[in-house]
Formats: C-alpha cells, sequence, structure tokens
C-alpha cells in the first residue's frame, strides 16, 4: 500500500536528526534490540528555502486568526438571536464549530515548524492529531449531508419540512454526527497504536495524516489500507447521497411556477454547491492520482492542494453565510444602527 502511494524524498531542511529508543525483543534468546521512533518531524514543503519560513509562518498565522475569529462571530452571532435558532442556522454553527477544531489541531504545529523550526512532534501526539483531522473531516462530509438533506426537504417536501426538520431533529442529527465521526478516525488510529516505526521519521506533510503515517510503518501494511478504505467510505458516501439530492432539488426547482422562489432556491443551493465542490474536487484529485500512470503530483503539489481544501472552506464559510444570508445581514445592520446611536447619545 505505501510503496503503491508515496515516494517519499530525502529532506533534510535542518531538522533534528531522529529519535529512538531501544526495545527488547520478546520471544528471542538472544539480546536483539528493536529501534522504535520516540517522535515525527513535520518537514511541510520539502523545497521551501529556510529564508521564507517566517514569511510562511506569518501567512499561516493570519489565515488561523482570521479563520476562527470568522467562525466565532457566526457562532455569537447564533447564540445572541433567538431568530437564527432554526434548523439551517444549527448546521451553520455545527460547521463552523469543526472549522475551527480542524484548524486549532493542524495549523498550530505547522506554524511552530516555520517559526522556531520546530517540526518534531511525539509519537501519540502525532497519533492524536491524526485521528482529529481525520475525524473533523468525517465530521464536515456528514454536516455537509445534513445541509443537503434539509435544503432537499424543505425544497421538495415544503409542506411538510416543518414538521420533518424541526429544532430538536436538527439538534439531534448534529450531535449524532460529531459522535459517528469519531468511529473510522478511531479504527485507524487503534491499528497505528500498534505499528511499528522503525524510521525514517519525516512526515512529507503539513500534519500527521493516514497516509504519511501508513509510508512509515514497518512491515505489512494492508491493514492501514483498510483504515484508509473505511476513512475514503464516510468522506464520499455522503457525497454520492449528496449529489443524488441536489439533482432531485434541481429538478423540483424547473417544476416551480413562482420566479421569485426559484431564484432564491437556486442563490441558496449555488453556494452550499460551491462549499461542497471546494470541499470534495481537490481531495478527490489528490487521491485519485495514484490510481492514474499519467497523472503525477510532486510532494510540494500534493500538499498546497491538501492545503487549499483543508484550509480555504473553513476561512470562506462564515464570510459567504455573512454575505449570502439576508436574515445574518440584517442583523449586522441593526447592531451597526444600534452602536451609532448609542455613540451619538
Amino acid at each position: 500500500f505505501s510503496r503503491f502511494f508515496f515516494h517519499v524524498p530525502n529532506v533534510e531542511k535542518n531538522l533534528p536528526s531522529c529519535s529512538y529508543t531501544q526495545t527488547p525483543v520478546e520471544g528471542t534468546n538472544s539480546e536483539l534490540l528493536l529501534s522504535v521512533l520516540s517522535e515525527f518531524l513535520i518537514v511541510g514543503f520539502p523545497d521551501l528555502q529556510r529564508e521564507y519560513f517566517h514569511l510562511v509562518a506569518w501567512f499561516f498565522f493570519v489565515l488561523y486568526v482570521i479563520t476562527v475569529v470568522g467562525n466565532l462571530i457566526l457562532v455569537v452571532v447564533f447564540a445572541l438571536e433567538p431568530s437564527l435558532q432554526k434548523p439551517m442556522y444549527i448546521i451553520m454553527v455545527s460547521l463552523a464549530l469543526s472549522d475551527i477544531g480542524f484548524t486549532t489541531v493542524a495549523l498550530p504545529k505547522l506554524i511552530a515548524r516555520y517559526w522556531w523550526n520546530d517540526g518534531s512532534i511525539g509519537v501519540h501526539t502525532c497519533f492524536f492529531q491524526r485521528h482529529m483531522i481525520h475525524y473533523f473531516g468525517s465530521l464536515n462530509s456528514l454536516i455537509l449531508l445534513t445541509m443537503a438533506l434539509d435544503r432537499c426537504l424543505a425544497v421538495c417536501f415544503p409542506f411538510r419540512y416543518p414538521l420533518l426538520m424541526t429544532v430538536p431533529n436538527m439538534l439531534g442529527l448534529t450531535v449524532f454526527s460529531w459522535i459517528i465521526a469519531h468511529i473510522f478516525p478511531g479504527i485507524g488510529t487503534i491499528n497505528f497504536t500498534f505499528a511499528s516505526f522503525c524510521g525514517p521519521n519525516r512526515i512529507i506533510q503539513a500534519f500527521c495524516d493516514t497516509l504519511s503515517l501508513t509510508a512509515l510503518v514497518c512491515g505489512e501494511t494492508n491493514q492501514y489500507g483498510a483504515s484508509y478504505g473505511a476513512a475514503m467510505f464516510i468522506l464520499y458516501f455522503p457525497l454520492g447521497f449528496i449529489i443524488v439530492s441536489y439533482f432531485w432539488i434541481i429538478f423540483s426547482v424547473f417544476r416551480m411556477s413562482n420566479n421569485q422562489g426559484k431564484k432564491k432556491t437556486i442563490s441558496t443551493c449555488a453556494t452550499q454547491g460551491f462549499i461542497i465542490a471546494i470541499y470534495y474536487l481537490p481531495r478527490f484529485f489528490v487521491y485519485s492520482t495514484p490510481f492514474f500512470p499519467n497523472l503525477t503530483m510532486t510532494a510540494d503539489k500534493r500538499m498546497v492542494t491538501t492545503l487549499f481544501y483543508s484550509f480555504f472552506p473553513p476561512l470562506i464559510n462564515p464570510f459567504i453565510y455573512c454575505l449570502r444570508t439576508k436574515e445574518i445581514q440584517d442583523i449586522f445592520k441593526r447592531w451597526i444602527q444600534r452602536q451609532k446611536s448609542i455613540a451619538q447619545g
């Protein structure tokens, strides 16, 4: 599996040497010692010159701050405005919290890698990061599935929608998604916990993930390939349902007689379709490249693509929803007018 998916270059980049502990191998008559890794090294961009490290660190730091602040604003607005406590906005808040969690798990270590040239990460810390990276990826996929289900019911069954998609029902779906998203990443985490890593220890990626860790496992990797397949299932099975839902929505829209309602529905679905496209399409490209011999992707290109689909959607989601949702726009306008009135006395 690792031979098929990876070519790991010999990258130094002024990173510290590998750190090992020696453990006796049980069941042998000799005093054979097995060298076991005690930490990994996050390499990041393998071809990036050292003179650009601080610039890259600043870029990711600003990206992190804007992403967290933007999504927190959406959460605060939802919490303070009872008028927004509806099923659709529960989905938005769930997505915002997931985006905050993902960037908080992924970016601080990458920032430290380029700010202080500190790419070292403990083995179990790496396993935890890998688990949470794939957890939030699975969670986002389930949230987008819930979003598609909500829009499908609203457009195709408008009279039954208020009965089917109530606030308690949406809260139940949301909690269920946050819990079940742990299952498939958890299987992989357990497998990696019992794996042997005897070198090398360089992760040619922005963070610990399944593909990078599988490339470093000593011995047979078929079971990790199965974990990878399970992760792809939880990622792309919802995509199939989402595509069917939007075809159903498009069919229902063309049957509408109200032009204003038709335009509003198309606008809402186009916004969500854009978010879904930038979430899934780059992932599909990265994970399908090894299956096409004529397609090649360098480590730097793979990392840039990974960073795009990982951090661009969390960055733009709050801005899209704030700019495209009239109800949120009206709330901001009222807040601004209220502040002006207070300032004027």
